[in-house]
């Protein structure tokens, strides 16, 4: 009677599964997500009271859009379509409606840069990175010191040079961050684990106190005072006009166009420069370098007894790594038209493989996963919560249940303060309940899936000396 009073719900629950997972369903329920996020997001009322509460739902909503239809079983054509409709123009103009959802796409975009350099020193080669922000410093400092008008000797000697110069500089950027990266690797070739993180943050240091000090003898940095009035790319001719004819098809009001569309350079300068680290990643990933990293990444010994170039393949992941973040500094630079040494701290390296983990180590949609996810929680939803606070502070709102006045909410508490404390507490619960991250590598989630059978079956028995035998097996073929 148990049994056949419970089929005919299982069946249906079984029939209605099958017809959710439908490639026309789901790509119904996709596009409708997109289009709901997109109607949520421009329908917020900036005056109201619950706004930045709002606003903490509403833009991770539409910005976690193109994960969704990238992971959506839509047609591959349809996925690029509707992906480049939402980045090249839905983000844009809604970007003119609120230029700080813009300056949050900047960001997101140079931050997914930064991780999916690191992802290849980290994810694909095993190498565990904790100076990554050095390189990032360097592209930042190469532009700032040939375009800022500190007392510098390049300005004293007029070794200025002009704005647009900037493209010519990304590339040089590259190419002299791979340099660095190549240096830092030749003295830790031999380093693994902890050691080479160690090294790696030493390093991180170093390059931090050079630019604090190389103000003397010779003025190269400016020392901590910093570099000011650093160079920007030239706006194109017809940007403004481009931005006023955007801002009057859709009625949207800008006092500053100019500004606005200077902010719209530097988002599509970040987008095409994410497009080619993206395409530069996924060639590298699926070629044979990314397999020589691969196997450093399981066993250097096997690597190299398979005849895997260990010491070319090392340097070759510390310079591939550095270079995306030298550009990337670049562009950094010139964007906030200042930097001193406090920009390139040890919390950002910290805060980039925080983003490589939490996305799924190893992974280039994992990690720009991780990359949105961990922007937004810093710079949108931690500062919003903060803001909803003091907008409550300001009505002397009390809350209902435990009569409990905002007012008297201590600001040592303040959301925007704690973020080294809620990045530590996602990384625990990350380790502890998804270790591959959210959007875990195939490969890397098959691993943790064979690691755990391993664990399960030494608890069953107990014979110890049987499980340790697959891991003896290589070595004979090695030999």
């Amino acid at each position: 009677m148990t049994t056949a009073s419970a089929s005919p719900s299982t069946n249906s629950w079984s029939a209605f599964r099958t017809w959710l997972t439908q490639p026309l369903v789901m790509g119904a329920m996709v596009i409708g997500y997109v289009a709901l996020s997109i109607l949520i997001l421009i329908s917020l009322d900036r005056t109201s009271l619950w706004y930045p509460a709002a606003n903490i739902c509403a833009f991770p909503l539409f910005v976690l859009s193109p994960i969704i239809v990238l992971l959506s079983p839509l047609p591959a054509r349809l996925k690029l379509t509707i992906m480049l409709a939402l980045i090249v123009v839905v983000t844009p103009i809604i970007g003119l409606t609120n230029t700080t959802y813009l300056e949050l796409a900047i960001q997101i975009s140079i931050f997914a840069g930064l991780a999916l350099g690191l992802n290849i020193v980290v994810g694909f080669a095993g190498l565990l990175d904790l100076g990554y922000i050095a390189f990032f410093a360097v592209g930042a400092y190469l532009w700032a010191m040939f375009t800022s008008p500190a007392p510098t000797i390049f300005q004293i000697n007029g070794w200025l040079v002009p704005d647009w110069a900037f493209f010519i500089f990304l590339i040089i950027g590259v190419v002299l961050a791979g340099i660095v990266g190549i240096m830092l690797g030749l003295p830790v070739l031999r380093l693994r684990g902890d050691y080479l993180a160690i090294v790696t943050l030493g390093f991180g240091e170093m390059i931090k106190i050079i630019a604090r000090n190389a103000d003397q003898p010779a003025n190269l940095t400016n020392g901590a005072q910093g570099l000011h009035g650093i160079g920007r790319p030239p706006l194109p001719g017809f940007a403004v006009d481009f931005t006023n004819g955007l801002s009057g098809l859709f009625s949207i009001p800008l006092s500053n166009p100019e500004t606005v569309a200077r902010q719209l350079m530097f988002y599509f300068l970040g987008i095409g420069i994410l497009f080619i680290v993206i395409l530069v990643a996924r060639r590298l990933e699926d070629s044979a370098i990314g397999r020589a990293w691969t196997a450093i990444r399981e066993d250097e010994t096997a690597a190299i007894a398979m005849g895997v170039p260990l010491v070319r393949m090392k340097l070759m992941a510390f310079a591939s790594g550095a270079s995306f973040a030298g550009a990337i500094g670049v562009l950094f630079a010139a964007k906030q038209t200042f930097i001193d040494p406090k920009s390139f701290e040890l919390m950002q390296s910290i805060t980039i493989l925080a983003m490589v983990i939490v996305g799924g180590i190893g992974g280039i949609r994992g990690v720009l996963l991780g990359a949105i996810v961990v922007t937004l929680l810093d710079l949108h939803i931690l500062k919003n919560l903060s803001l909803q606070l003091n907008a409550l502070r300001n009505v002397n709102f009390v809350i209902p249940i435990i009569d409990y006045p905002i007012r008297n909410w201590p600001s040592q508490l303040e959301p925007s303060k704690y973020q080294p404390f809620v990045f530590g507490l996602i990384l625990v619960i990350m380790m502890i309940f998804r270790p591959a991250g959210l959007l875990p590598e195939p490969r890397r989630k098959m691993e943790l899936m064979e690691a755990r059978g391993e664990d399960s079956g030494d608890d069953d028995d107990t014979d110890m000396p049987a499980p340790a035998a697959p891991k003896r097996q290589p070595a004979p073929s090695g030999d």
